[in-house]
C-alpha cells in the first residue's frame, strides 16, 4: 500500500515495541539456543533506538509489547507451536522475558500478551483508543511472527499500518522479506526509519498540541 505521510502525524500515530527480549533476541537466549541466527536483531538495534528517541521528541507515544509465557496461559494447543520447541520462552518471571537492549521510560507503556498478536486478550486496544491512535508504526522481533500477527490483526481493527522494515528483525531474510512484501500489498506501508524520521521533521513546525499526553501517563502507571 503506498505510504501516505499525514497517517503518521505525531497526533494520530503510536510507536509499537513488539517484544524486544532476551529469548527472542540474546545471542543466550532460548531462540538462538535453539539454532536461531540472531544476527539481525543485532543489526537493527541502532535504527530502533534511534526510532524510539524520534518517537519521544516528537510526543509519540511508545508502546513496548511483552510477552510472557505461564501455566495458566499455556492451553494445550499453545504448547504444541514449534512442535514443542518453544515452551521455555519468555516464562514469567524469567531472564529471558525481561527486555533487550531497550528499557521503558516514565510515560511509556508497557501491554503484556501471551499469544503471537498483541491484540489476543490485552489491554492493547483500549490503550490505543484512550490515546485516539489512528496508526500503527510496527517495529520488533520477529517481523514474520509477533510483529506481522500484530500488523494483520491492527489492520483488521482499522488502524492503519505501518511497519518499519529496518527497526524489525527475524531469524532469516526470506523470512523477514516476506513479511514485508506481505504488508505492503495487503495490510499496510512498508518504510524506512530515515523516510519516517523525514517526515516528522517536516511536520515539527506545524504539529498542533496535543491533549492525550496526560491519559498516556495516567495508561503507564497502570
Amino acid at each position: 500500500m503506498k505510504f501516505v505521510e499525514e497517517r503518521v502525524r505525531p497526533e494520530k500515530a503510536a510507536l509499537i515495541v513488539v517484544d524486544v527480549q532476551n529469548d527472542f533476541c540474546h545471542p543466550e537466549g532460548a531462540c538462538a539456543a535453539r539454532g536461531n541466527d540472531v544476527s539481525a536483531v543485532k543489526a537493527m538495534m541502532p535504527r530502533l533506538h534511534e526510532l524510539i528517541a524520534a518517537a519521544k521528541s516528537h510526543e509519540v507515544p511508545v508502546i513496548y509489547i511483552q510477552t510472557f509465557h505461564e501455566e495458566a496461559t499455556d492451553s494445550e494447543a499453545w504448547k504444541s507451536r514449534s512442535d514443542g520447541r518453544s515452551s521455555q520462552v519468555c516464562r514469567t518471571g524469567s531472564w529471558g522475558a525481561e527486555f533487550y537492549e531497550v528499557t521503558p521510560q516514565p510515560g511509556d507503556i508497557i501491554v503484556n500478551k501471551h499469544r503471537y498478536s498483541a491484540f489476543i486478550n490485552t489491554r492493547l486496544d483500549s490503550v490505543l483508543r484512550t490515546l485516539k491512535v489512528e496508526t500503527l508504526i510496527l517495529t520488533g522481533v520477529s517481523t514474520n511472527v509477533c510483529v506481522e500477527s500484530t500488523a494483520r490483526h491492527g489492520y483488521m481493527l482499522d488502524y492503519n499500518i505501518v511497519l518499519v522494515k529496518d527497526a524489525c528483525a527475524a531469524y532469516s531474510a526470506k523470512a523477514h522479506e516476506m513479511t514485508l512484501e506481505n504488508i505492503s500489498m495487503f495490510f499496510g506501508s512498508v518504510v524506512e526509519t530515515g523516510d519516517l524520521l523525514s517526515v516528522w521533521e517536516r511536520m515539527a513546525a506545524g504539529a498542533p498540541s496535543r491533549s492525550r499526553a496526560e491519559a498516556r501517563r495516567a495508561l503507564s502507571h497502570r
